[in-house]
């Protein structure tokens, strides 16, 4: 029989791609932001994440977890089966330090080189950087308790991965999680219920429910319960010091999740779980925020991954594809389309290796320290929630065929929701910008003094800066508009990074599109004027 036709006007697989040297916005922050030391290595490591891991990362969702909490003879089991491609992802990270860089290397940067690798990796997959992120982001929170520090984080930090769960000694490596969450709670993590009371030899006795348990498969979790003193913070093993299991930690059920399906959320049923106290008892909160504020910057740096990954995929497929006898990327309002898509990407990318050197430098720079603690609450809410449209506009680039799961564009619009309600949703974060301004007026100051490096470089970024200086002026009234208020902050940041260290091209259309109104509330609504298509050039990878 005769073929009734041949496949024509489709683009080849976006495969086999160096991630680091395709992303010059990327390459080019590295070395601003004081990482270029890591330039050799990213650009070893970014055909690696081109390569197996995105065939990976769709094994792993085709076949999601599987949660045993019963053996055959009904005995408690309390076991996650993975796809063998969920731990050859999870192996690829942990080896590559994506989960323990800054906390292994002495080297100034680290950080910020951490973030760049982030940023290729999570464009195999997004689902593994979960307990990726919360190792990482455990680390600085047992640090406040030396004992335990001295347990738990060479381990954490460990380069080898092994996902039994085996007793420590036979063990030399481990994943930590966090169980905050209740139902009757939600974000308002003081209303929770769970009870901790003492047991021998400085354990306790944990009792409760955890409506979210985020990777239920990790060694060690960090967890908050209420003792006589309040809210306090606590480390729980899933094996115990003799090797024997916590038999006080059941897990309940699996979330079925809109998206980062390949990972597994659990509800755990504490019942007498052992665990260690973290910090000072009823000073819970303060104890983990270190290790949410770390988790916020992985939200952020995660977002502009997921945007690389939208925009190289929509560019890729304008670049192969022809419509009305001419290629859709030669096209002025397809052009027009993907470079309003760029120019987020790459504002996104900016802002998440800026705030990764303020996490390098915090320690020793008081200024430092304060710009981290209010731009991370703002980049966490504006860059996040920019995702989901940024997603949807890239998926339609592609029509019909990037409805279709096997385009991958499916799984990056599912997943775009997740960084912003992760470790505080949009409210969260605006309310704590507002907490941040009352009770650290420096940290205002550092900000707006990081704004202020680009004063006097485009008249549009000086008007819409002195508009928001305006907008902080009236603290009483500032709740109703905290939402406007963050995101202006946030325009304000991203304008100043993009007209100091973007190409004119890019810092233009930002400055037109984003602080002077010029452009529509869609993307693809740039003005006229903008050089929209030297910014496609930029950000497509070659073809």
């Amino acid at each position: 029989m005769s073929a009734t036709h041949e496949v024509l006007n489709q683009p080849p697989p976006l495969r086999g791609r160096n991630l680091f040297d395709d992303d010059a916005a990327l390459g080019e922050g590295l070395a601003r932001e004081g990482a270029g030391w890591a330039r050799d290595r990213l650009r070893a490591e970014g055909p690696f994440w081109g390569g197996d891991p995105v065939e990976w990362g769709f094994a792993a969702n085709e076949h999601p977890p599987v949660l045993h909490t019963h053996d055959r003879y009904g005995n408690r089991r309390d076991e996650l089966e993975f796809h063998p491609a969920w731990h050859e992802l999870m192996r690829a990270g942990v080896e590559h330090e994506l989960h323990a860089l800054p906390w292994r290397s002495d080297r100034s940067g680290a950080h910020v080189a951490r973030a760049a690798a982030y940023v290729c990796a999570i464009q195999a997959e997004a689902g593994f950087a979960c307990p990726i992120t919360m190792t990482f982001a455990a680390v600085p929170a047992l640090q406040s308790e030396p004992g335990l520090a001295a347990e738990w984080v060479p381990r954490l930090t460990a380069t080898t991965y092994d996902p039994s769960l085996a007793p420590a000694g036979e063990k030399k490596s481990a994943l930590c999680g966090m169980a905050m969450t209740e139902k009757q709670g939600g974000s308002d993590v003081r209303a929770n219920t769970t009870r901790a009371l003492p047991a021998d030899d400085g354990w306790w006795q944990l009792t409760g429910h955890k409506w979210f348990c985020s990777a239920p498969m990790c060694d060690l979790f960090l967890v908050l319960a209420q003792t006589d003193d309040g809210l306090t913070c606590f480390a729980l093993p899933r094996v115990l010091p003799d090797g024997e299991r916590n038999a006080g930690f059941q897990l309940q059920r699996l979330k079925d999740k809109l998206g980062n399906r390949s990972n597994a959320s659990s509800e755990v049923e504490l019942g007498g779980a052992l665990a260690r106290m973290v910090g000072e008892p009823g000073r819970g909160v303060p104890t983990i925020i270190e290790m949410v504020n770390h988790t916020r910057l992985d939200c952020v740096i995660g977002a502009a991954g997921g945007m690389r990954a939208a925009v190289a995929g929509a560019t890729w497929h304008a670049a192969h594809r022809s419509a009305f006898g001419e290629r859709l990327i030669d096209q002025p309002l397809m052009v027009n389309v993907l470079a309003d898509l760029a120019i987020e990407s790459e504002a996104a990318t900016a802002v998440a290796l800026r705030l990764a050197r303020a996490y390098d430098e915090s320690a020793n720079d008081p200024d430092a320290d304060a710009f981290k603690r209010l731009a991370t609450a703002v980049a966490k809410y504006h860059v996040c929630k920019r995702v989901p449209g940024h997603a949807y506009e890239a998926l339609e680039c592609l029509g019909g065929n990037g409805y279709v799961e096997a385009s991958g564009m499916p799984r990056l619009y599912r997943e775009a929701p997740l960084a912003s309600i992760w470790e505080g949703s949009g409210n969260v974060m605006a309310l704590d910008v507002l907490r941040a301004l009352v009770r650290t007026p420096q940290a205002l100051d550092a900000f707006l003094a990081e704004v202020d490096e680009a004063a006097g470089a485009d008249h549009r970024l000086d008007a819409f800066v002195a508009a928001t200086r305006g907008e902080l002026t009236d603290p009483e009234a500032q709740e109703p508009r905290a939402r406007r208020i963050v995101e202006r902050m946030a325009l304000c940041l991203q304008g100043s990074l993009l007209v100091r260290h973007a190409p004119p091209a890019v810092a233009d259309a930002f400055c037109a599109a984003r602080l002077a109104g010029d452009a529509g509330l869609n993307y693809g609504t740039l003005p006229p004027g903008v050089d929209a298509k030297a910014i496609v050039e930029r950000h497509a990878p070659p073809a």
